[in-house]
C-alpha cells in the first residue's frame, strides 16, 4: 500500500458497515484508530477486535457537544474518515418529509463539517493530515425519489472540493471516496427497518459491492505517499452503470 503509515485515524459511523470495515482496514495498515458512533457497545467491541491501541468513544455528529467531547485530547491526527451518514425515505420532492430531509442534511453534511472543523487543527498539527469524506454515486448523479439524499451528497462533494482549494499549501490532503451500490444495512435504515423493501434494492444483482470493497479503497487512498492526493474515487459494482441503470438477472 505504498509508504507504511503511522499515527491516529479517526473513523465516524464506525459501529457497522463501511465504517467498521474501514476501521479494520486502517488498523491493518498500521493506524491507531479512534472510533466513533452513537452506539458505543459495537465500537467498543470493534476497538478490542482491531487492537493496535484502538479506542472507542460515543459520537453523534448531529450534536455539537458530542463532537466537542469526542475530539477532546486528540492533538495530532493523521486521518479523518467522515463516514457517518445515511438516507431516509424515497419520496419524490413534492411529497418529501421535512424531518427526513433535515436528518439527512444534519448527518451527511453538517455532521461532516462539524467533525472537519473540530479536527482540522489536529490534522494540520500532524504535518501530514488527510480528510477522507465518504460520498456516494448520489453525489454525482440524481434519481427519482432521491432528492433529499442526492442533494446532501452533492453538498458533500462541493464541500470536499472547496476544502481542497482552501487547504492547498497546508499539510492536509482532502479526498472523497464515493461508493455505488454497496450491500450493507444502508437500505434497511433507509426504509426504517423494512427488510423486504431493503432486499428489493439488491434483487437480481449477483455481486453488489461489500463494505470491505470500499474500506480497501479508503485504506488505499489513505496510504498513498504524502505528496499524492486522490481527489475523487467513484467505485461501482460491475453490474451498475449509473445510479438508475443496474443489470439484474431474473
Amino acid at each position: 500500500m505504498g509508504e507504511r503509515p503511522a499515527g491516529v485515524a479517526v473513523v465516524t459511523g464506525a459501529s457497522a458497515g463501511i465504517g467498521a470495515a474501514t476501521a479494520r482496514a486502517l488498523a491493518a495498515a498500521g493506524f491507531r484508530c479512534v472510533l466513533g458512533a452513537r452506539r458505543l457497545d459495537p465500537v467498543q467491541r470493534l476497538a478490542a477486535e482491531v487492537g493496535g491501541g484502538a479506542t472507542a468513544r460515543p459520537l453523534d455528529v448531529t450534536d455539537p457537544a458530542s463532537v466537542a467531547e469526542f475530539v477532546r485530547g486528540l492533538e495530532a491526527v493523521q486521518v479523518l474518515v467522515n463516514n457517518a451518514g445515511g438516507a431516509r425515505g424515497l419520496d419524490p420532492v413534492a411529497a418529501g418529509d421535512d424531518e427526513q430531509w433535515r436528518w439527512m442534511w444534519e448527518v451527511n453534511v453538517l455532521g461532516l463539517v462539524r467533525m472537519t472543523r473540530a479536527l482540522l487543527p489536529a490534522l494540520e498539527a500532524s504535518g501530514r493530515g488527510h480528510i477522507i469524506n465518504v460520498g456516494s454515486v448520489a453525489g454525482v448523479e440524481v434519481y427519482e425519489g432521491g432528492g433529499g439524499y442526492t442533494s446532501a451528497k452533492h453538498a458533500v462533494r462541493a464541500i470536499t472540493q472547496t476544502l481542497r482549494l482552501e487547504l492547498v499549501g497546508r499539510p492536509v490532503r482532502v479526498s472523497e471516496v464515493a461508493p455505488g451500490m454497496v450491500r450493507t444495512d444502508f437500505s434497511a435504515n433507509r426504509f426504517d427497518g423494512d427488510a423486504a423493501r431493503a432486499e428489493r434494492v439488491y434483487a437480481g444483482v449477483e455481486r453488489p459491492l461489500t463494505a470491505e470493497d470500499i474500506a480497501e479503497c479508503i485504506a488505499w487512498v489513505a496510504t498513498r505517499p504524502p505528496h499524492v492526493n486522490i481527489d475523487h474515487l467513484l467505485v461501482r459494482p460491475l453490474a451498475q452503470a449509473a445510479a438508475h441503470r443496474v443489470h439484474r438477472t431474473p
